[in-house]
């Protein structure tokens, strides 16, 4: 069952997040900032039955028929239950449903899996190793996927996590003061907004950090080298995901000897990303193709439109031949993405 989520950034949100993966559904996330008309068609095409919201939300998400709302702080839950429902999802089930920036046309809810989000989670805490030292921030709008590692790396690796307020998430003089408060060691920005950011003199004096990650869009040669020249002993690296993937799918530790370009990295673990020609052969190293992405992190498809699906997440054509397939998991595909 999917089910919408529309909340201030608060911990309410994140109880939301919870409750509604530990009851066996699949969240919906609508950003509180999108014009009503978006909100309309997001709540109608995912077809969800119920949205958890906020009282003083109410005025401003748009009524569809068939939604049942629940304000979640009016609720009186003292007489619930406190143990976990004991649910055994499998992993091929969905964990949410992310919808595309629509910059090519409608937004498309994209389905991501137990399983990706799992290993995605697993893969990150190998790598980049948090501990109950580290503080958090979460600070990506809910709409944006970064917010789901961010809500549930640290909660699931005993680290602290820090909820930037409502509008703080944007604003970098504030962003800085509350790093230098609660001692932050990670945070995620998108280029535009570190770059605000490097330039915020405080940022300077936020010596607490360990980890800076950059998703989102092309992380600039130059800003790279600001970053690091400013923030010395920190950790700056650069991410790369479409939103058809559980989060990310290549990764890259930036240096200032990286040259003229910040390259998005090599693939995450069972992860495999190739450059691949219109008729999928594999293409020799510097000759421009279309990036295709296969392996454990792929999307479960396009919410509700079978054809495009069909049409975008294909059968990898150099997987292993004969391989029997694997109980409860689609096959092999991959995502189709134009790289140069």
């Amino acid at each position: 069952m999917r089910v919408a989520i529309a909340a201030e950034r608060s911990p309410q949100l994140l109880i939301g997040l919870l409750a509604i993966i530990k009851a066996g559904g699949a969240y919906v996330p609508l950003d509180p900032d999108y014009p009503a008309e978006r909100l309309a068609y997001m709540l109608a095409d995912s077809a969800v039955g119920l949205l958890l919201t906020q009282t003083g939300m109410l005025d401003r998400l748009p009524a569809t028929e068939g939604v049942s709302v629940i304000a979640m702080d009016t609720l009186h839950l003292e007489s619930w239950p406190s143990h976990a429902p004991g649910l055994h999802l499998q992993g091929d089930n969905l964990a949410y449903v992310i919808y595309t920036s629509g910059s090519t046309g409608q937004p498309k809810g994209v389905g991501n899996t137990h399983a990706a989000l799992a290993e995605r989670l697993q893969w990150m805490q190998d790598t980049y190793r948090l501990d109950q030292t580290d503080v958090l921030m979460q600070k990506a709008p809910i709409s944006f996927d970064v917010s789901v590692w961010e809500c549930f790396w640290p909660l699931v690796t005993g680290a602290r996590l820090l909820i930037a307020a409502p509008g703080e998430h944007r604003d970098p003089h504030r962003i800085a003061r509350l790093v230098q408060q609660f001692g932050v060691t990670t945070l995620h920005f998108v280029p535009p907004l570190l770059s605000l950011f490097i330039d915020e003199p405080l940022s300077a004096e936020c010596t607490s950090l360990r980890r800076v990650f950059s998703g989102g869009e092309a992380l600039p040669a130059e800003l790279r080298n600001r970053v690091l020249a400013q923030l010395p002993a920190v950790q700056l690296h650069n991410r790369y995901g479409p939103t058809e993937t559980a989060i990310n799918v290549t990764h890259w530790h930036c240096t200032t000897a990286d040259g003229e370009r910040s390259p998005i990295g090599r693939p995450l673990g069972n992860v495999l990303c190739r450059v691949l020609d219109s008729e999928l052969n594999a293409l020799p190293a510097g000759v421009p193709g279309e990036l295709c992405i296969s392996g454990l992190g792929l999307a479960r498809g396009y919410l509700g439109r079978a054809a495009l699906t069909a049409e975008r997440f294909v059968v990898d054509p150099l997987g292993q031949p004969g391989r029997a397939p694997v109980p409860n998991r689609r096959p092999r595909a991959v995502d189709r993405r134009r790289c140069a």
